[in-house]
C-alpha cells in the first residue's frame, strides 16, 4: 500500500501523467482494476484491441493510462478521482470495486465498466439495457449453475465441495450463493473457506484438506491472483481443483466453463468507440457477457488423480490439454 501510494504520488508530481507535449493532442482515457490476474488482463487487451478496430489506436490517436489498484479498494477511489482531476475522455473500469468508485467519484465523465458481476445489485447503474446515466457496460455474470452441473457430471462422486473466497468482494457473494444452492440442490455439501488477502490463500486451501474431494472457485479475484498456490495444495493432495474463470485452466484447474474475458474487454471496448464518436453512454445498452465454453486440462486432473469421463471430454470441451500438458484441440 505505502509503494503505491508513492508510485501515486510521483506520477502525479512528474508530469508523466498526460502532461503537456505529444499526449496533449490525444484521446485520453484512463483504466483501471482491482488486481492482475490473466482473466482481467485479457479483459484489458480486448478493450484495446476493439478501439484499435475502430480506429481509436494507442499511440496514435488514444493513450491509455492503466492503473491497478494491488487489491486495495481504497486504491480505487484514488485512481477514481485521479482520472476525474486528469480530465480524461472515458474510463474503462475493471472489476465491481473500480467501477463502484468510478461511480462515486465521477457523475459526468464516460464510465465503461466491464468483468462486473452484478452492477444492479452494487449501484453501478439502476438497470440493465439503457441505463440513461454516464455509465454502461458488460457484465461477467457467470453460469454458476451450469458450471456447478457440469463439473458435477465430470466427477459424479464427489459430495463434499470446497470454495475459498474473501467475504468483502462484493462481486463474489452472488456466485456464492447460488453455487451452495446448486451443490445442494444436487445432493451435495459446500464447504467455505475465508481469506482477506492473497497471502492468505494457500493456508485456506490447506483447511480444507480432509474435509472436501472438489474445490470450485469463483469469481473471487483475491483467490484468482494465487490459483497457483491453490493448485499446489491440490496436486499434493489428490483434490480436483475446477474454476469458474476458463484462464485458470492452464494454471491447475481441471476444467472451468465460463466467458472469454478477452471478448467480455472487446465488447466493452466498442462501446466505448461509440462514445468517443459522440454517444451518450446511457444510451447504449448495458448488457451480460455471453459465449461460454469448456477448457480441459488431462494434466491437472492427472495430477490430482482424477479419471475423467472420457466421452464428455471429447464431447464438450472446446480446449483439452492432453497428459503432457499439451494443448491437442482448440476450437
Amino acid at each position: 500500500m505505502r509503494k503505491f501510494l508513492f508510485m501515486f504520488a510521483f506520477f502525479l508530481s512528474s508530469g508523466l501523467v498526460f502532461g503537456s507535449g505529444l499526449w496533449a493532442d490525444m484521446i485520453r482515457i484512463g483504466e483501471h482494476q482491482i488486481v492482475a490476474h490473466p482473466a482481467l488482463d485479457n479483459d484489458s487487451r480486448g478493450f484495446k484491441t476493439a478501439l484499435a478496430e475502430e480506429g481509436f489506436i494507442e499511440g496514435k490517436n488514444i493513450v491509455i493510462d492503466r492503473q491497478n489498484a494491488h487489491g486495495e479498494q481504497p486504491n480505487c477511489f484514488m485512481i477514481a478521482q485521479k482520472f476525474t482531476d486528469d480530465k480524461v475522455a472515458l474510463v474503462h473500469a475493471i472489476s465491481t470495486p473500480n467501477a463502484q468508485a468510478s461511480v462515486k467519484i465521477n457523475k459526468n465523465i464516460p464510465i465503461v465498466f466491464s468483468s462486473v458481476t452484478d452492477p444492479v445489485k452494487t449501484g453501478i447503474v439502476p438497470n440493465m439495457g439503457k441505463t440513461g446515466t454516464n455509465v454502461t457496460g458488460v457484465s461477467d455474470r457467470w453460469p454458476v449453475t451450469l458450471q456447478c452441473r457440469m463439473y458435477q457430471d465430470l466427477v459424479p462422486h464427489v459430495k463434499r465441495w470446497g470454495t475459498i473466497y474473501n467475504p468483502g468482494d462484493i462481486n463474489t457473494i452472488p456466485h456464492i450463493e447460488e453455487m451452495k444452492k446448486a451443490i445442494e440442490d444436487m445432493g451435495g455439501k459446500l464447504i467455505e473457506a475465508h481469506v482477506s488477502a492473497s497471502s492468505e490463500v494457500m493456508q485456506a486451501a490447506q483447511s480444507l484438506v480432509g474435509r472436501v474431494d472438489a474445490i470450485h472457485i469463483t469469481s473471487d479475484n483475491t483467490c484468482v491472483s494465487a490459483f497457483e498456490s491453490i493448485a499446489k495444495i491440490c496436486n499434493d493432495s489428490d483434490i480436483a481443483l475446477f474454476a469458474g474463470d476458463r484462464d485458470s485452466t492452464p494454471r491447475g484447474a481441471v476444467a472451468a466453463y465460463g466467458p472469454d474475458y478477452f471478448l467480455v474487454g472487446y465488447t466493452a471496448g466498442k462501446q466505448a468507440a461509440r462514445i468517443l464518436r459522440g454517444e451518450k453512454p446511457g444510451d447504449i445498452p448495458a448488457g451480460l457477457a455471453s459465449d461460454y465454453s469448456l477448457w480441459v486440462s488431462l494434466k491437472h486432473a492427472k495430477q490430482q488423480g482424477v479419471k475423467l469421463p472420457g466421452t464428455l471430454i471429447r464431447k464438450a470441451s472446446d480446449k483439452l490439454w492432453d497428459d503432457q500438458g499439451n494443448l491437442v484441440k482448440d476450437r
